[in-house]
């Protein structure tokens, strides 16, 4: 994967044609499952509508696979290039006032590429909240990709230990706000794409335990290889808002991002695997 992530975007490109028909029409990967999320996130919709959003998604999902191959060798100015903030001065003001961020992403567009960019984005410390895979090989091979540009790598486990331990310094951690919980973990479900969802609270606990402003990171794809991300202010001070509050600011925020362009959101993955009745 190294050799390859060293071709040119445009032949990497050309490998991602090729592989969307492997993937689509060949071996017809987890289409059931796309299918079937599809259906229940947009009733409304017609079979066609849903079956164009589908071969989108698939088309897209080949594009973020040579993408996130590239990023093992990619360098900074490569990553500058291709992903770029249209309002850094948001983060800016944050940090010259004191206040120390926690930015919500979704599995939306290529989050590992924005991930990178972000490594390099201040020089405060850099955070990045992962959920570990259970494959050892390729657990260490995101945290390597991941970490390349300084970021501090913490499981989701350690998340409060390393918040402690850092609240003394100016930082912006990253957590990704559409993690399924196990079925133990689930302890809140809420509307998300017309169905009962679980999500995990930890971005809200976090905010309040650090009194850290919630930024919603929203990532566009501009044209292939090419995104930008606009930092959406959710909220400012968390120890003024209510139970939930901020967790369904920043689930209903992601809402909006996939009904808007829903073919660049992770279909793929069994994201309702239970149901609130399903939690005894």
């Amino acid at each position: 994967m190294y050799l390859m992530s060293l071709l040119p975007f445009w032949v990497l490109y050309l490998i991602a044609d090729f592989l969307f028909v492997v993937i689509y029409y060949i071996t017809g990967y987890r289409r059931k499952v796309v299918q079937e999320n599809l259906r229940n996130a947009f009733p409304e919709k017609t079979e066609k509508e849903r079956h164009d959003i589908e071969k989108k998604y698939f088309r897209y999902l080949a594009d973020l696979i040579v993408e996130s191959i590239k990023m093992i060798s990619a360098s900074k100015e490569t990553i500058v290039k291709h992903v770029w903030p249209t309002n850094p001065e948001v983060i800016d003001n944050y940090f010259a006032e004191g206040k120390s961020i926690i930015g919500a992403v979704g599995h939306y567009c290529n989050w590992e590429l924005a991930g990178q960019r972000f490594g390099f984005f201040t020089d405060n410390r850099r955070i990045i909240v992962y959920k570990p895979l259970t494959n050892d090989y390729f657990d260490q091979f995101f945290i390597r990709m991941r970490s390349r540009f300084g970021a501090t790598l913490v499981a989701m486990k350690d998340t409060a230990r390393a918040m402690v331990k850092y609240k003394n310094e100016i930082s912006f951690s990253v957590l990704v706000a559409d993690q399924t919980p196990v079925k133990h973990e689930a302890h809140y479900f809420t509307e998300f794409l017309n169905q009962p969802t679980a999500v995990f609270l930890g971005i809200e606990k976090l905010a309040k335990l650090t009194n850290s402003v919630v930024i919603f990171c929203d990532v566009k794809r501009v044209r292939r290889g090419y995104y930008t991300y606009t930092f959406v202010p959710l909220v400012e001070n968390p120890k003024e808002t209510a139970p939930h509050e901020i967790t369904e600011a920043h689930v209903k925020y992601l809402e909006s991002m996939i009904k808007k362009e829903p073919e660049y959101w992770l279909w793929s993955h069994r994201r309702w695997k239970f149901k609130p009745e399903d939690i005894v």
